[in-house]
């Protein structure tokens, strides 16, 4: 049977080719002293709190199991629309806000809705990977960016004004981001969108992470801008529903039509179950279970990251959001007698048994010498891991 040109433009998934590898192992190595530690994925340890459990057992028990509107439930809209007044002070009307399966049918959607065969969409390097499949599904092309340190990993409105070309459509952005935990300055931001205004292209952001901000200079939502760009959210981490497969997006009110008749076709509607407990997210207990948890999400980062400096794991960027340190592994892969991200990688595995992400995932631009360390783990994960690290780097 003869594969789509489209499926074989997409690379595998090389986060969850690792942490195949790393399970398999992990069954080996899992009566000894030393069982594998997951540092590779982006998951937190947390678990939807108690008012989201009860509200979906409730929903199971009452029979609110049965399809929704595709754009979601009204109620939850609300909620949402609710959030971002209380949260961020910013107007984000009900009707703008689509209820998605998670994050990545968001993205989907957006990239279907907005994107012709061709169009070309710029976005940094690093970045999440699938991000760029995304666009490569809808038939366009992601042109990825290389960005510094300085720049915080992130696109410049410079440099998307120098890159802009006659195929380009718009900018995909992440902030905070995935792998680095960086976030887009809101007055850089605000140039980047004035740059695509300008050329009446479209500002894509995901900002899934945004409840996981750690530094109020960073905490705002580009939303904040106006209403002609796009904006991904997720219930998957700050709200810590991993699973539930439950995400939002916020459009302008022109693209709310094509929108809908896209997802009613691709996926009639997000989870009932999800959307019904959902609701319980933005009950007061809720937040202040989500907000203990950020900041211990903040104590796991500025425990980690100075003790992976300390072992030759130099973190360029403070992440100032989500739990990931992106380091460069280069002296430590000299010490363990390899070379590259991929290399360092597997020999954690198989000499600390701990399983972290290279940076082959995520671009090209310098990523052989980076890998993702996950800091979604406890405290005690974390300090075992560094123990290990310390022991085998010396």
């Amino acid at each position: 049977m003869q594969v789509s040109k489209r499926a074989q433009r997409i690379e595998p998934f090389y986060v969850m080719e690792v942490a195949k590898a790393a399970q398999a192992m992990a069954r080996e190595v899992a009566h000894t002293s030393e069982p594998m530690i997951f540092l590779n994925i982006g998951e937190p340890d947390f678990t939807a709190p108690p008012l989201v459990q009860q509200a979906a057992a409730r929903a199971v028990a009452e029979g609110q199991t049965q399809y929704t509107p595709a754009l979601g439930l009204d109620a939850l809209r609300e909620r949402i629309s609710r959030w971002y007044a209380q949260r961020f002070g910013v107007d984000v009307p009900a009707r703008r806000i689509v209820v998605t399966a998670g994050a990545s049918a968001a993205l989907q959607l957006a990239c279907l809705a907005l994107i012709d065969s061709g169009d070309e969409i710029l976005m940094p390097d690093p970045s999440y990977p699938c991000n760029r499949h995304f666009v490569s599904a809808a038939d366009g092309k992601a042109v990825l960016i290389p960005t510094t340190a300085a720049e915080r990993f992130q696109l410049s409105a410079e440099k998307v004004a120098q890159a802009w070309g006659e195929k380009t459509r718009g900018v995909l952005l992440a902030s905070p981001s995935n792998p680095t935990g960086t976030s887009i300055a809101p007055d850089e931001l605000r140039r980047i969108h004035d740059v695509v205004r300008a050329r009446d292209g479209l500002t894509i952001i995901d900002e899934i992470y945004l409840g996981l901000s750690y530094d109020t200079a960073y905490s705002q939502t580009a939303l904040a801008l106006g209403e002609d760009l796009v904006s991904i959210n997720s219930f998957s981490k700050y709200f810590n529903m991993t699973g539930w497969r439950l995400g939002w997006m916020v459009v302008p009110e022109a693209l709310v039509p094509a929108v809908e008749r896209v997802a009613q076709n691709l996926f009639i509607c997000a989870s009932t179950i999800s959307q019904h407990a959902a609701l319980a997210c933005f009950e007061p207990e809720s937040i202040a279970e989500y907000e203990r948890r950020r900041a211990e999400f903040k104590a796991r980062r500025d425990y980690f990251i100075p003790e992976l400096e300390k072992l030759g794991l130099r973190v360029p960027v403070m992440p100032d959001g989500a739990f990931y340190a992106w380091a460069d592994c280069t002296e430590a892969a000299r010490r363990l007698g390899v070379e590259g991200s991929w290399d360092f990688a597997y020999a954690l595995m198989q000499r600390a048994h701990l399983a972290i992400t290279p940076g082959r995932d995520f671009g090209t631009a310098e990523t052989a010498h980076y890998v993702r360390f996950s800091t979604a783990n406890s405290l005690p994960q974390l300090q075992e891991a560094v123990r290990r690290l310390r022991a085998l780097l010396g």
